[in-house]
């Protein structure tokens, strides 16, 4: 059993479980240019979000104020 499936509880959906039946399964370097497409997307994304929360937060975030005692 694969971490994946023990930590998931189902299998891995690789790039080439991404197609439904009867669609042309593209193989060989078209396969991994689009994966690296997704990859790079996906990346884009995440910093975008991360910049929109960091900002969020930065905006609400209060000067810690420490004292003796």
């Amino acid at each position: 059993m694969a971490l994946f499936e023990a930590l998931y509880g189902r299998r891995c959906r690789t790039p080439l479980c991404w197609y439904q039946d009867g669609e042309s399964v593209v193989m060989g370097p078209e396969l991994i240019l689009q994966t690296t497409e997704k990859v790079k997307l996906i990346q884009e994304r995440i910093k975008t979000a991360q910049s929109r929360h960091k900002s969020y937060a930065n905006k609400r975030r209060k000067p810690l104020e420490f004292v003796e005692g």
